[in-house]
């Protein structure tokens, strides 16, 4: 009787403990966190995972430091949630802070909890999924804290390349921990409450006397559209949990793995009549380039990435006859689908990405030069322009090209051409491959003759029409090896089913070494 009594109240003990860390940081504390429209830590896991599918670790881990009443203070979970659940039948790991426990604050524990999380999932080799919602560092830890943030960013870089890692932003987050979100794969943020900066208001007051708000210094906007260093805006914690769930749909687990297939019953033999005139006649005239993909993937679903940011590139993740493909394009219907700086980081971090994760790339090129003017050289185009060279000749992925109307000079070069590693490139008859347009061409090559002419401007427009039936179309290039095929835009799925199908054993061995050196 005694020993039965004994393992009740044992057990009776577990519960207790178990219940007054799933309070979180009390009733209060969580009526005032829906109040602005956010959900705790523990309803944002169970929106994210699979049903009954999360195992939480490290649940009864509180702080060791004594100082400034710490040691008095009760602190569930040491204000952060970790453990493993699934998604879609999906191992992931996740951690998620909690903002009702000392504002998410992050001390010693509450780092070692999180590197935990990170070291479970490299070993596991399973995707890892934060959601961050903090004040910062817990100044009543000192330096403990500053040695956890540095914990936490050693294990996101080793962990890059090795399993997806993902950030969803559903509060503040400041000072060193942003650099965490800023070194995963892709960050996710919401409209409103969510918030990314180094420095807050106060002190850009302070230093600078420049007034600006929270939201406009670090919003979810102002990352997304300006920066750069978001990629996702999402209405809410629940909109943005939904966008990482679609975003872990097209990737693999880990970097030996393939990405799941797709269920579709879209025939990938379709013909599109329609894609014959979605590129208008006049080269100077601007299209969306989403419409050819929306007619190309399976059940025109394109899932973009970057959406607000240099939107003069496109880039996102759709299916091919159920294959998950990285699609790169550029996009006429801004600065006519020009390269500048913002364009070319874009595009070569999503390449490495899809590198990483062996996610085959779809390049859709029409592109008429690098953005000029001192702004861009000042700001180093030089620089930014090599690393999409870089990627896509570093990436051993299948590459499939399909040039769609300009590849112009530099800008066709770096768009994934022939040589700098397409293993099929393909143009529609629409295509001018050359080294500039025509107009600039003529005026170049004929400078003398036209200057001396009777007629100038007739001689010029006589001579631009030369060129243009001389080398602006997909032929010369074609004829040269360039490219490989000039296919009607209506067989274009299906052309491109079939060449994917043929590079999924494609093997590329790189060269050895401990790694290149990026042109960052």
């Amino acid at each position: 009787m005694e020993e039965i009594d004994a393992g009740q109240k044992r057990r009776l003990e577990l519960e207790a403990k178990s219940a007054a860390v799933r309070k979180l940081g009390g009733e209060q504390k969580i009526e005032a966190q829906h109040a602005k429209g956010k959900l705790t830590a523990r309803e944002r896991i169970d929106l994210l995972v699979d049903k009954g599918s999360f195992v939480e670790y490290d649940q009864f881990m509180k702080t060791r430091s004594v100082y400034y009443g710490l040691d008095k203070m009760e602190l569930p979970a040491d204000g952060v949630v970790t453990g493993v659940g699934r998604i879609a039948g999906r191992k992931v790991a996740v951690y998620a802070q909690d903002f009702t426990v000392l504002g998410g604050s992050l001390g010693e524990v509450h780092a070692l909890k999180i590197a935990r999380t990170q070291d479970l999932a490299l070993q596991s080799g399973i995707p890892c999924i934060a959601m961050l919602d903090s004040g910062g560092a817990r100044i009543q830890e000192g330096i403990d804290s500053l040695d956890g943030y540095g914990r936490i960013f050693f294990r996101n870089s080793r962990s890059s390349g090795v399993i997806p890692q993902i950030s969803i932003i559903l509060g503040p987050t400041a000072g060193g921990a942003v650099y965490s979100p800023a070194l995963t794969d892709f960050v996710i943020m919401t409209r409103k409450s969510s918030t990314m900066y180094i420095t807050g208001p106060a002190v850009v007051k302070d230093v600078l006397s420049e007034e600006v708000s929270h939201e406009q210094l670090g919003g979810g906007l102002v990352h997304n559209q300006r920066s750069g260093v978001a990629h996702f805006l999402a209405g809410d914690d629940e909109a943005a949990i939904a966008t990482a769930q679609e975003l872990l749909s097209f990737m693999p687990q880990n970097y030996r793995e393939e990405a799941p297939p797709g269920l579709s019953k879209d025939p990938v033999d379709r013909e599109d009549i329609s894609l014959r005139d979605v590129i208008p006649a006049d080269a100077n005239k601007p299209y969306d380039v989403k419409d050819i993909i929306a007619r190309i993937v399976d059940d025109g679903n394109f899932f973009e990435v970057h959406r607000l940011y240099a939107q003069n590139m496109v880039v996102g993740f759709a299916r091919i006859g159920g294959r998950s493909i990285g699609i790169i394009a550029n996009q006429a219907k801004f600065m006519a689908g020009v390269l500048d700086i913002n364009a070319s980081d874009k595009a070569s971090r999503f390449i490495r990405f899809c590198d990483c994760f062996n996610i085959p790339l779809l390049t859709l090129v029409d592109v008429p030069g690098y953005m000029p003017g001192t702004a861009q050289e000042y700001g180093g185009i030089i620089r930014h322009g090599a690393k999409l060279l870089y990627v896509y000749s570093e990436a051993t992925v299948p590459k499939v090209t399909v040039i769609l109307r300009k590849a112009y000079g530099g800008a066709y070069v770096g768009m994934c051409s022939k040589y700098l590693g397409a293993d099929m490139v393909l143009a529609y008859p629409s295509a001018e491959v050359a080294v500039m347009g025509a107009s600039g061409a003529a005026e170049i090559v004929f400078a003398r003759e036209i200057k001396s002419a009777d007629d100038p401007t007739a001689l010029r427009a006589q001579r631009i029409q030369e060129y243009k039936e001389q080398f602006s179309n997909p032929y010369r290039a074609a004829e040269r090896g360039s490219v490989d095929d000039v296919i009607d835009p209506k067989d274009t799925r299906y052309r491109l089913a079939r060449i994917f199908d043929v590079l999924d054993t494609k093997r590329d061995p790189f060269p050895g070494k401990k790694h290149g050196n990026i042109p960052l």
